[in-house]
């Protein structure tokens, strides 16, 4: 999955780091707000580079602007108060004022001073806390997990009552993750945490690897050092919590780590059971490529020079498809970012054929207007297990990547509108694990 920040960023893999005119950049992100106030969507689209604009379109501006006033009224005023470097980007910050509160955007230029994307700091889009969350129900301590020469900060959620309870194990989508799977003012994983353990079901969630030790990641690794050593330190935490029945032990796994979830019931065979929550049945390249095809039928741009765009960007997707390492590819070579070493490990990995082989307990879910992950990747699973006794599916229409009820498949602006995950999804996680 993301928090899945790589996936979702493709077509802007080639830029490098550049200076940029502060004042030009500053005077082209007012003119944008200024045609937000002005009503005029198209003319504010184009102001998004040619990559920029498979991720976005002048509808969904649109839209983001209507939920902007609908929460804080007319702007006052917007002015560009701030920038500064961003990796391979230049972030200028705009200060709103509206009638009823303040709020800053950050937009990223690209060194063409083209769009790239936007974002609210975390300030008025704040998280929101779920109605199913009864704090009186459980309580949650702060600890590690230790796995190697690494310490990875956790939090274990326990029912207040009764004792010889299930626990479940949250593991992580793609990219750098905090323990609450943050994105926007979303945190799906502390949603979770909370309506299991008001459920009577405990949790452990921690924070990924690659955001608490980024710097080990310039190199050749792969999903061993990513996820699976430290979900089975995480599994081993969850062994020692008081209370909590060593016989029903759990992994939740989301996007990547739902598609990682058979392998990590191998290497713990003492698992009672795994979820595999909007989890990949494709190859990772097969579900980027399905991903850019999506971002441009979205953007509604038929122009040759748009086809074009995602042909080359289909190209440069292929190449992942590795599955060994040859005189002219090097563990460290890299491939979308990512080393070639981490492509042949995940491309020499079978999710739906190893999950045939298991006798732990799967528990398959999926939303339909999921726009990382597709329903087409959910039918895949059912057709490979719907024969298996030991495997029981969900599907949720109207759902996104993160469980929450939307009114349709969107985009990644979604994620800055604070969404619980449902209560239908928490209830029917407790139904199946107390399904005995």
């Amino acid at each position: 999955m993301k928090k899945c920040a790589f996936l979702l960023l493709l077509m802007l893999i080639a830029f490098h780091s550049f200076s940029q005119n502060v004042f030009s950049l500053f005077g082209k992100a007012n003119n944008f707000f200024d045609l937000f106030v002005a009503g005029k969507f198209e003319e504010a689209h184009s102001y998004f580079s040619e990559e920029g604009k498979t991720k976005v379109t002048a509808e969904n501006l649109k839209q983001f602007w209507t939920n902007i006033e609908s929460k804080l009224g007319k702007a006052k005023a917007l002015d560009a108060t701030g920038s500064k470097n961003q990796g391979e980007f230049y972030a200028v910050t705009v200060s709103g004022e509206f009638q009823y509160g303040a709020q800053d955007f950050v937009l990223l230029f690209d060194k063409a001073e083209k769009l790239v994307g936007m974002h609210l700091p975390p300030k008025l889009a704040t998280y929101r806390s779920p109605g199913y969350a009864d704090v009186t129900l459980f309580k949650e301590t702060p600890t590690y997990v230790k796995s190697g020469n690494h310490q990875l900060a956790a939090v274990v959620t326990v029912p207040k009552d009764g004792n010889s309870f299930p626990i479940v194990v949250l593991v992580h989508g793609s990219g750098p993750n905090d323990m609450d799977e943050t994105i926007g003012p979303n945190k799906p994983f502390k949603d979770i945490a909370a309506g299991l353990a008001a459920n009577g079901i405990a949790t452990v969630r921690y924070v990924k690897r690659t955001l608490l030790y980024a710097g080990e990641f310039s190199g050749p690794y792969t999903v061993k050092e990513e996820v699976l050593d430290d979900a089975l330190q995480a599994i081993e935490l969850a062994k020692t919590v008081e209370g909590v029945d060593k016989k029903q032990i759990y992994v939740l796994g989301h996007s990547l780590g739902g598609m990682l979830a058979p392998r990590i019931a191998t290497l713990a065979p003492d698992l009672k059971g795994i979820i595999l929550a909007a989890a990949p049945a494709k190859s990772l390249t097969d579900i980027i490529i399905e991903q850019n095809k999506y971002m441009v039928a979205q953007s509604k741009d038929t122009t040759a020079a748009m086809q074009q765009n995602l042909k080359n960007a289909i190209a440069e997707i292929e190449k992942t498809k590795i599955n060994k390492l040859g005189n002219n590819m090097k563990p460290d070579s890299l491939l979308l970012g990512l080393p070639a070493s981490y492509w042949v490990d995940l491309n020499n990995y079978n999710q739906v054929e190893t999950a045939k082989k298991l006798k732990q307990r799967i528990f398959i879910m999926q939303g339909g207007y999921d726009f990382q992950v597709p329903e087409s990747d959910f039918n895949l699973w059912k057709e490979a297990l719907s024969g298996n006794a030991n495997v029981s599916f969900k599907f949720y229409p109207d759902f996104n990547h993160l469980f929450s009820q939307q009114q349709e498949k969107g985009n990644m602006l979604q994620y800055q509108t604070p969404a619980s995950v449902e209560q239908r999804t928490i209830e029917d996680l407790s139904n199946w694990i107390k399904e005995l």
